[in-house]
């Protein structure tokens, strides 16, 4: 796909609607996850966990709830059956979206919801001084809340159960990741063949938004556009920019399809890159094959940001965190959060394993001048790391 040359309508009528003949994550996904996460939870004494409106509860259950300042979620107990807890107003609503069967306790707008939760985890049998999991995403308030019920449980962070189960994605997720990444792939190169001198970051994100919808997204979840000396700045600046001719170009952008995530990157230059422009480009592509070489089965992701960084000093950039070079993690997890564990940073030791996803972006930030960022994700599979979508060419045909 050529850079500039179409316009708008020309770019759009080459999109389709790209989500057809694939289906959504079903009952009984939901319920092995469960399963699995009991069967989790058993083995680590950990008696039930609290999952709150937003991602964790859609995860588990598949109720889509949106968090806000009234508690609302399930209680996932180490044995049984799911038992919500939502406003007694909200109690239609949540059985409609409801794909897990369970209880629904309600609360009235003048009582105590955390009062209730306490009430109910006695009722399913949740002895005092029993080891109880908030999820990680549950506001202070409702943990707050919780705590001065003075229960005697043992409050703690249900990470552990969470992560276990979502870290490691099944056939199925990775089938509805690689249509939302094939759909943002396809907006790249379409927003690639609209550019033009003068044309503004603002034009360029809108477009993108559209190019989403005609793939069948609605809209783009996020969008980054840059021209220039901004694209130094790894999320953006505060300001608009217009497209000169041997201006660097950083378009960061991913939708969501069925709850999951793409998130993808592409850099190139308007016109005739310069050689300093190449070099740095090449140098992104090969710390970026480096780390994709280095993510094996076992190996820690401390590992996998080590290699990318390994390969940038080898460049002349670095080291560690020091600019020019990379001023971030090689790489985070996705899945229905566009950041989730286990992350390619130094730090950590989790080792990689079947079913991981992650982004592999080890951009290079030069201040002053541009920055390169390639973002591809890869997924585990039992014979090693596998692309969602292949790397950027090379910065003459980025598309190829």
């Amino acid at each position: 796909m050529a850079i500039g040359g179409s316009t708008e309508e020309q770019a759009l009528a080459r999109l389709s609607d790209m989500t057809g003949g694939i289906e959504g994550i079903g009952k009984d996904e939901h319920a092995s996850r469960i399963a699995k996460a009991q069967a989790f939870m058993r083995a680590q004494g950990i008696a039930a966990v609290y999952l709150n409106a937003g991602t964790n509860l859609a995860y588990f259950t598949g109720m889509r709830w949106y968090p806000s300042e009234r508690m609302v979620g399930a209680i996932l107990p180490a044995e049984g059956g799911v038992e919500y807890i939502a406003p007694a107003f909200e109690e239609g609503t949540l059985n409609g979206f409801m794909k897990i069967p369970g209880p629904v306790n309600c609360w009235q707008e003048h009582e105590n919801p955390y009062a209730l939760f306490v009430a109910v985890l006695r009722r399913m049998g949740v002895a005092a001084g029993s080891r109880v999991g908030l999820d990680e995403s549950t506001p202070f308030f409702i943990a707050d809340g919780i705590r001065q019920q003075e229960s005697g449980y043992v409050l703690e962070n249900a990470k552990q159960v969470t992560a276990h189960c979502r870290m490691r994605k099944s056939a199925a997720e990775i089938a509805l990741m690689q249509r939302a990444k094939d759909m943002t792939l396809e907006v790249h190169k379409a927003a690639a063949s609209i550019l033009r001198e003068g044309i503004t970051t603002a034009e360029v994100t809108a477009f993108i938004d559209r190019a989403h919808r005609k793939a069948g997204a609605s809209g783009s979840y996020f969008c980054i556009v840059l021209f220039g000396e901004a694209s130094a700045y790894p999320h953006g600046v505060n300001y608009e920019q217009e497209l000169k001719k041997g201006d660097v170009v950083l378009i960061d952008t991913g939708c969501k399809f069925k709850d999951y995530i793409s998130d993808i990157t592409r850099t190139y230059v308007y016109g005739e890159p310069t050689e300093r422009q190449r070099a740095v480009w090449n140098a992104e592509k090969a710390a970026q094959q480096a780390a994709f070489e280095a993510a094996q089965l076992g190996v820690p992701c401390g590992d996998v940001d080590r290699a990318a960084r390994a390969s940038l000093e080898a460049a002349g950039f670095g080291p560690g965190y020091a600019l020019p070079g990379l001023p971030h993690r090689t790489g985070h997890g996705i899945g229905m959060d566009i950041h989730e564990w286990p992350y390619l940073v130094g730090s950590d030791d989790t080792p990689l394993d079947v079913g991981m996803c992650f982004s592999n972006e080890p951009m290079i930030c030069v201040p002053g001048e541009f920055g390169i960022r390639h973002e591809d994700h890869f997924y585990m599979t039992e014979k090693g790391p596998r692309w969602f979508t292949q790397p950027a060419h090379s910065i003459d045909n980025p598309f190829a």
